[in-house]
């Protein structure tokens, strides 16, 4: 182990959750950057645990975190045990300490929670192949499916304004402004380019606002390795809960495009070499409309093409405030990273809307090849809007 993990008392910390366990053996696990994990393997009973130590820096209400998580887990199971399926395998369980609470403070303060472990799952950094686009879309959605009859009330922002648009524009003006690092006038096109795209990216915000988008629990961090999947490369759970909060469908839908649709990495500097995997998209949609239709209003759907130019866009601006303020938020790799990081997101944007049209038309496809699927009352709202995208299919190809 690293010098810094040696300071835990983990034999302290391992004896505060209720697994019964005197003996232990501690790994370090995954490649997560924000919270720290370690597999613990328990060779009197046999099972296996994730324990993780909470970064309450980035997470400042732990209790709220938590109760989120329990919150979430809890109801996912009870919808998995009705329809059949083994909670046990398919959603994180969280193991209680011995206090009745669900995560549990070290001698310095620190705060740990524990799941078990989930045997026989995998997860991919990158997403390759189509099926696996279509499991993503699959997992991601039928996630938001089984909490669309949850309030969105019972949970807490567990990172404020982490997706809102105004509030990272907010940070970039002041960025401008301040100058630290005295960058702006290298960056001045930039600025420029994203300065002047800012209105239309407050859209899904504003229709919130106004009620024409309902407010429901999203996870907000769907990158592919967020699924695990069964040996046969089959959706089994989703993981890292910590984001887990009120928020607006096209913000996970968004993200998640933005993960799989490039053909390069997000800081390429090639800049020719990004662009789009639009199989991949179709892929991803497919499996994504297949879980959400029956209960998706038909302008959450309209909202979709929004969350994917929108995510790349806030991604560039976040960037972009970094490296005009010094690099002081994310790790960087060499005096402009940031910067390149701004630029291939740019690019990716270009990309998207250049490919607006036919992106939308994709969207509305398996919109409409979802609802043939799927069984909705007569009188759902989204049946005039499929009416009318009839016509559409018929005259416009893709």
């Amino acid at each position: 182990m690293h010098k810094e993990e040696m300071k835990y008392n983990f034999s302290d910390i391992i004896a505060q959750f209720s697994i019964g366990a005197d003996a232990f053996e501690l790994v370090p696990f995954g490649s997560g950057h924000i919270n720290d994990t370690y597999r613990v393997k328990t060779p009197a009973n046999g099972r296996d645990y994730l324990l993780q130590k909470i970064n309450d820096y980035v997470f400042k209400d732990v209790d709220g975190l938590m109760n989120n998580m329990l919150y979430v887990t809890n109801h996912l199971k009870q919808k998995v045990a009705k329809a059949g399926g083994d909670p046990d395998k398919e959603v994180l369980t969280l193991i209680p300490c011995n206090n009745g609470l669900y995560y549990c403070r070290d001698a310095e303060g620190g705060y740990w929670r524990m799941t078990t472990f989930l045997h026989n799952t995998k997860s991919y950094d990158l997403v390759t192949t189509g099926n696996q686009a279509y499991q993503g879309g699959m997992a991601f959605g039928r996630f938001q499916y089984l909490l669309c009859d949850m309030s969105a009330a019972m949970l807490v922002d567990t990172i404020p304004n982490f997706l809102n648009i105004e509030f990272r524009l907010q940070q970039l003006a002041d960025a401008i402004r301040h100058n630290a690092a005295g960058r702006l006038e290298k960056v001045k096109p930039e600025v420029d380019f994203l300065l002047s795209r800012a209105d239309g990216m407050r859209d899904i915000l504003q229709w919130g606002r106004a009620g024409i988008l309902p407010l429901r629990i999203t996870h907000n961090d769907t990158k592919f390795n967020n699924i695990l999947l069964d040996e046969h490369d089959n959706i089994q759970c989703v993981i890292d809960l910590d984001t887990v909060m009120p928020g607006y469908v096209a913000y996970d839908f968004g993200d998640a495009i933005r993960s799989i649709i490039s053909t390069a990495a997000e800081d390429e500097a090639n800049l020719d070499a990004i662009q789009l995997n639009i199989p991949l998209f179709e892929e991803f949609t497919k499996g994504y409309l297949n879980q959400t239709i029956s209960f998706l209003s038909e302008q959450e759907l309209k909202s979709l093409i929004k969350g994917v130019l929108l995510l790349p866009y806030m991604q560039a601006v976040r960037f972009l405030t970094d490296y005009l303020n010094g690099d002081v938020y994310y790790k960087i790799h060499s005096p402009n990273h940031n910067l390149q990081r701004t630029l291939a997101q740019m690019q990716l944007l270009k990309m998207l809307e250049l490919n607006k049209v036919k992106l939308t038309a994709i969207i509305e496809r398996e919109w409409f090849g979802s609802y043939n699927n799927r069984v909705l009352s007569p009188d759902h709202e989204l049946m005039p809007a499929f009416q009318k995208s009839t016509l559409n299919y018929q005259t416009q190809k893709i």
